[in-house]
């Protein structure tokens, strides 16, 4: 996740740390997957080449940058600028990998490939991480635009147009992407865990703890979203839950980011539970006595 600037936040209570906050921080651009792959009737030649381009990400990106460059160069189209995308990515240079992703997803609608509403949605999130929000809604309305976009993704992108707008500080805006993403994907977690985030800042509480019960029936395990249901049952005044919750992600994901934050919360739960040592009174002189 890439910090971007925070707005709207909801001040929490004195024994309760902010859980981290998502709604900010875009989705970093995929990885190299099977959708990012050459379609099975693709020149074999450039299946092999795109698969070497993008193994070469995980081990050396930096290499992978010239490789792919080099590619490009050579008329390499989709496929090259794919791999460059995804090498930047790798390296966190994210405003030559919305570059990338663009000029992929360009030369995939020159092709009419399939694929280029996802180098749209790639491009969108790098251009977010990059910190230029009005590309990033570019980006994200051209993938809207396209007619291979699923329901899930399309769902998906307008998760990511929420987090432009929170960005943007324009909370009603997001919102509304977010309702919207609510009846795309109706069982997805994350999307109700980001509109509990979302209701979280709007000091709307009550949303707040339906949609986050909602995520929890679709992901009962995600330690992201059973961080934010303790931080709600914190601030709704059941310490015991949030205790028991905090714990809970503390103990059964202890190395990721929300485990830290879990720990965080519930050494500051003891601190506020512990009370200070009570001063000893110092004794009054007795009375003077009578001569």
């Amino acid at each position: 996740m890439i910090p971007l600037i925070l707005a709207l936040a909801l001040q929490a209570a004195p024994a309760l740390p902010s859980s981290p906050d998502p709604m900010p921080a875009p989705r970093q651009p995929a990885p190299a997957t099977p959708q990012l792959l050459p379609a099975p009737t693709a020149d074999p030649a450039i299946v092999t080449r795109y698969r070497t381009c993008t193994e070469q990400v995980r081990g050396n990106a930096e290499a992978a940058v010239q490789t792919a460059t080099a590619w490009r160069g050579e008329g390499g189209g989709v496929h090259a600028n794919a791999c460059l995308g995804l090498a930047y990515a790798a390296l966190e240079r994210w405003a030559p990998a919305a570059t990338a992703f663009e000029q992929a997803a360009r030369a995939a609608e020159s092709a009419q490939d399939p694929r280029r509403a996802d180098f749209w949605v790639q491009a969108g999130n790098a251009w977010l991480a990059a910190g230029d929000n009005a590309k990033a809604l570019q980006a994200f309305d051209s993938a809207l635009l396209t007619t291979t976009l699923s329901q899930e993704l399309r769902g998906e992108v307008h998760l990511d147009r929420a987090r432009v707008r929170v960005a943007e500080n324009n909370a009603a805006a997001a919102r509304t992407e977010i309702d919207r993403a609510l009846q795309l994907v109706p069982t997805d977690p994350m999307a109700w865990y980001l509109s509990a985030a979302l209701a979280r800042r709007e000091r709307n509480l009550a949303r707040a703890g339906t949609d986050i019960a909602r995520a929890r029936e679709f992901a009962p395990d995600n330690p992201d979203v059973l961080l934010l249901a303790g931080t709600l049952a914190g601030l709704g005044g059941n310490m015991e839950e949030a205790e028991r919750l905090y714990r809970r992600v503390a103990e059964g994901a202890p190395d990721s980011d929300a485990g830290r934050q879990a720990r965080e919360s519930l050494a500051t739960m003891r601190e506020i539970e512990v009370p200070a040592p009570a001063a000893v009174p110092t004794p009054a002189p007795p009375p003077p006595q009578p001569r």
